[in-house]
């Protein structure tokens, strides 16, 4: 399962393929700055460094209020950590207990990672990983309104009309849909609500015995590792994805889930036993206008699939 996937969510790397939708990408931003955390990836904030016009001023000040928030919120909670650390270490010199150790490794830990978070919240150069997102992040995804291309952002983990919102829990790999359940679970999405993320890479848990291609050892529990697998020669990839528009409790989600099929071999060597569906870049209109279509003709067309060459290496 694709649990994590390198986008293109740099803006402007989008502008090529569809209208930008500005009101929701500015609806994405205001919910952020109400609610907190709504994660979406570094570059798409990054979009907005340069505004060119009054729109993309006004979303940089809803980026640059949201950030000033978090500084003030993470400067606290780091101050309490490192009080927490200075404690349990005054604890652990005079009497070491169990209890001081504990707070010494979690406050040393969340203390390591708020300086992490404000670290970036401060960087003002590009890094690789800034199009990363994850489960129940937001992305910037490619779908037809009124017969046009239309760049938009969704929740990668897809809460299907009319579900509980407790569906999310219930259901935590919604951000998949496998193939062979696209005419059962999938049945409302698949035909109708079709969308395009666009890729560079993707990262899945993986069992290190089976990356090392080895059975476990007597007493050896299972150990995970993340691998990431890039495309050769890397390009961008156009991701065959599910859609849906969900309506509760005064709230609009418009969430999205990637499709993934049986591993090709150097996946499946690895260790993995799903892979995404890259589609030729000629099929992308007739992909995101599936209604009319029959099934025999969108079964085709991911069959039509790019086939790269994946490299894969232990992700950082």
């Amino acid at each position: 399962m694709c649990y994590s996937a390198m986008t293109a969510a740099y803006l402007k790397e989008l502008e090529h393929l569809g209208r930008l939708d500005r009101a929701g990408m500015a609806e994405l931003f205001r919910l952020r700055q109400m609610r907190g955390k709504v994660p979406v990836p570094f570059a798409l904030d990054r979009s907005f460094d340069n505004p060119r016009d009054d729109w993309e001023r006004e979303m940089q000040g809803l980026r640059d209020a949201w950030r000033v928030d978090r500084e003030q919120e993470w400067q606290a909670e780091l101050f309490k950590q490192r009080k927490r650390l200075a404690d349990a270490e005054r604890f652990l010199a005079a009497k070491p207990t169990k209890k001081a150790a504990e707070d010494q490794r979690i406050a040393s830990s969340k203390a390591d990672i708020l300086m992490g978070w404000l670290a970036n919240l401060r960087r003002a150069t590009p890094d690789p990983e800034d199009g990363r997102i994850f489960p129940f992040w937001y992305a910037p995804v490619i779908v037809k309104r009124d017969g046009k291309r239309v760049v938009t952002p969704m929740r990668y983990h897809l809460r299907r009309a009319r579900a509980p919102a407790a569906e999310d829990r219930k259901f935590p790999g919604l951000y998949n849909a496998r193939r062979d359940n696209l005419q059962k679970f999938w049945r409302n999405q698949f035909g109708h609500k079709h969308a395009i993320l666009v890729a560079t890479s993707f990262f899945e848990n993986v069992a290190k015995h089976n990356v090392e291609h080895r059975e476990l050892q007597p007493g050896e529990r299972p150990e995970n590792v993340v691998l990431q697998f890039q495309p050769t020669p890397p390009h961008a990839m156009y991701l065959a994805c599910l859609w849906d528009r969900w309506e509760g409790d005064g709230e609009v989600l418009h969430s999205f889930a990637a499709i993934t099929d049986e591993p090709p071999a150097e996946v499946a060597a690895a260790g993995h036993d799903r892979c995404v569906i890259p589609i030729a870049e000629k099929n992308i209109d007739a992909w995101l206008t599936p209604e009319g279509r029959s099934t025999e003709e969108l079964f085709a067309i991911l069959d039509e699939r790019e086939r790269p060459y994946y490299e894969h290496r232990l992700a950082a």
